[in-house]
């Protein structure tokens, strides 16, 4: 495996939304083509991808807002779980936004995501209890 991580490009896109949707990422209510163009016009080279040669296996959006820092669309090719993307993938996130100055990284994993739970908790990340509600200012 030639694994790469890398900016997004706009040629990924239709790979980048494949991939999203054969993990399950993406939602009715979340446009994905929107998130991505959303994404880039707000710090785009914190939107990564994991490529092997040109093929995408693996994604994750992240983002800082001078408090936390926030993981987004983690995602990795289902056939290649275990060789490593995803961890690559957080490590260099986690890489971008300490050279920003982020003092703290959080994400959301729905409750019935155990899989994702586990993986996380063994990159060190600890659960915490939250209220998380939110309001959505445009509809897809």
């Amino acid at each position: 495996m030639s694994l790469q991580i890398r900016s997004f490009a706009p040629g990924d896109t239709d790979a980048v939304v494949l991939l999203w949707q054969s993990t399950g990422l993406t939602r009715p209510w979340n446009n994905p083509y929107q998130d991505i163009s959303r994404k880039l016009r707000v710090q785009p080279e914190l939107f990564l991808v994991a490529a092997d040669d040109d093929h995408i296996i693996g994604t994750v959006m992240a983002g800082y807002d001078g408090h936390r820092g926030w993981l987004y669309y983690l995602a990795s090719d289902p056939h290649r779980r275990g060789e490593g993307i995803a961890r690559s993938l957080v490590e260099r996130a986690e890489e971008l936004l300490l050279e920003m100055g982020c003092p703290k990284l959080q994400l959301m994993v729905r409750p019935e995501n155990g899989v994702a739970q586990g993986f996380y908790e063994a990159l060190g990340f600890e659960h915490f209890d939250t209220w998380a509600t939110g309001k959505r200012l445009i509809e897809d």
